[in-house]
């Protein structure tokens, strides 16, 4: 305990002594084991308002602002909802309790028994008759008008935060909401939540540079999965026709404003569908989301004017890159060389080496996707980027796969699954040549995935869709990192 009082906080020492005192005396509120709270602030002010009339009230919350004013004082506290006057008078409470309770500090934790009523300046409030300290803060918040503004110390010290930014919470409770709203509208449709490993022994279902683990007791080395696709369709195999999971993916990527090294997704896969199919869930799921949080369906993203209404806007890759370049790559799909040349006419340097799909993908990379503001479908495209999707029949060098795209980022991706056993094996392979060739993020074979297709997979649409980026959108956050609890950071 001398360690702690050696403290160079001199609030921080004022407040210890403060708290050693009462404990010396026999009032330590961590001793204090719960507190029958049966009201809330929002529920409280908002019954008064329809009913103004005494009543009993039991609160509990963090105090937020102290004024004394001699043998009485008001105190605000903070709750789960919101926040409520307290107003406390030596008379009622006690003289001996009173001073006690001007020895409390903004921080800590009140339970309070009273009964509401309305001040003089009508303000709903509760006059406390009891008051029991329940937990002692030792160190002072952030001042209220400099506020906790730092957004690397935001980020990192997320509790104080979401204390003193009520509007940060409020994105957070948006984010809850959504989740939920997902969540309902799949199980209405017939889907059922599952679980897979987050720890695979190959990693796949995307291409992207996974975080290695190890298993002692195995000594096996495992991978924090980058997808939960190939186990998901695990079980569309097995016969669970409809299934979806929310849960962390994890790759190991550079941090931006649109990434986070870990994130959320929502994966779903139901049979006997298609890349279509998954267009019309895609869009119901955006719609239901936004009404939830927003209770419309025009928002503004970042200064820009977002319509969410249905149908979303429907173009072929080979089309979206016509449009803003105003260049048509489809007459010569098999003359790379055309095709370079063409790039050299939009002054874009394309490697040699790629593959015509790989090309076409960073044609559209480069300079057509900041351009997609409104929701946008990007559909077919090229087979070499899609080792997982369904070739199209009347041209097996694109895939039956969408990207939405909304103010310029990438929020889902689906495919018509491909199913042929023979077909993914093969795709397969050319990923491991890749790999072979550096590539880090080509997919590895798995073939206990494999054997399953050959067991029977039935026609079956997929879709994933960024929760993290959906939540960005719908409350107007700039970076991921508004909308993760505990973002990834570099250590300090």
């Amino acid at each position: 305990m001398e360690n702690f009082l050696k403290n160079n906080d001199e609030v921080f020492n004022i407040k210890l002594k403060s708290l050693l005192e009462m404990q010396k005396k026999g009032n330590d509120p961590f001793s204090i084991s719960s507190f029958n709270r049966t009201d809330f602030s929002e529920d409280i002010i908002e019954d008064f308002k329809n009913r103004p009339e005494e009543k009993k009230a039991n609160i509990a919350g963090r105090i937020i602002r102290l004024r004394s004013m001699g043998k009485a004082s008001f105190v605000d506290i903070l709750d789960s909802r919101g926040k409520i006057q307290v107003y406390v008078k030596s008379d009622d409470i006690g003289p001996e309790k009173y001073e006690e309770f001007k020895s409390f500090n903004v921080g800590d934790f009140l339970g309070i028994s009273g009964f509401v009523f309305k001040t003089k300046k009508d303000e709903i409030s509760v006059h406390a008759q009891k008051i029991t300290l329940l937990s002692k803060s030792l160190r002072s918040l952030p001042e209220k008008f400099h506020g906790f503004k730092d957004i690397d110390l935001r980020y990192r010290q997320r509790y104080l935060d979401l204390i003193v930014n009520r509007e940060v919470k409020k994105v957070f409770e948006k984010r809850i909401l959504i989740i939920k709203t997902i969540r309902n509208y799949l199980d209405s449709l017939g889907f059922v939540e599952v679980e897979t490993p987050i720890m695979n022994i190959i990693p796949g279902g995307a291409s992207a540079r996974p975080f290695i683990t190890h298993h002692n007791a195995l000594n096996l080395d495992l991978y924090l999965r980058i997808a939960p696709e190939l186990y998901l369709k695990r079980l569309i195999v097995g016969g669970m026709e409809k299934v979806y999971e929310i849960g962390r993916l994890f790759r190991n990527e550079g941090v931006s404003t649109k990434h986070n090294p870990e994130f959320t997704t929502v994966e779903l896969y139901e049979a006997y569908s298609d890349y279509n199919d998954m267009m019309r869930i895609t869009e119901d799921i955006i719609i239901n989301c936004c009404i939830s949080v927003n209770d419309k369906l025009n928002i503004t993203y970042q200064g820009v004017e977002i319509n969410l209404e249905k149908p979303f806007l429907r173009l072929s890759m080979l089309e979206a890159i016509k449009k803003y370049t105003e260049v048509d790559f489809s007459p010569f799909l098999h003359d790379k060389n055309k095709i370079l040349k063409n790039c050299e006419k939009i002054n874009l340097k394309v490697d040699g080496n790629l593959s015509t799909g790989e090309i076409l993908s960073f044609v559209f990379e480069e300079k057509v996707e900041s351009n997609l503001m409104q929701p946008t479908f990007i559909y077919d495209y090229p087979v070499e980027i899609s080792p997982l999707a369904k070739k199209k029949k009347e041209d097996p060098q694109f895939t039956q796969r969408f990207e939405l795209f909304i103010a310029g980022r990438e929020f889902a991706n689906a495919y018509s699954e491909l199913n042929d056993p023979i077909d993914q094996r093969l795709r397969f392979e050319e990923q491991e040549l890749k790999r072979k060739n550096g590539d880090e993020e080509a997919n590895k074979i798995d073939e206990d995935f494999l054997t399953a297709l050959e067991y029977g997979m039935p026609p079956t649409g997929g879709l994933g869709i960024g929760i993290d980026r959906l939540v960005m959108l719908l409350t107007n956050s700039s970076s991921i990192k508004d909308v993760i609890l505990f973002p990834t950071m570099k250590s300090l």
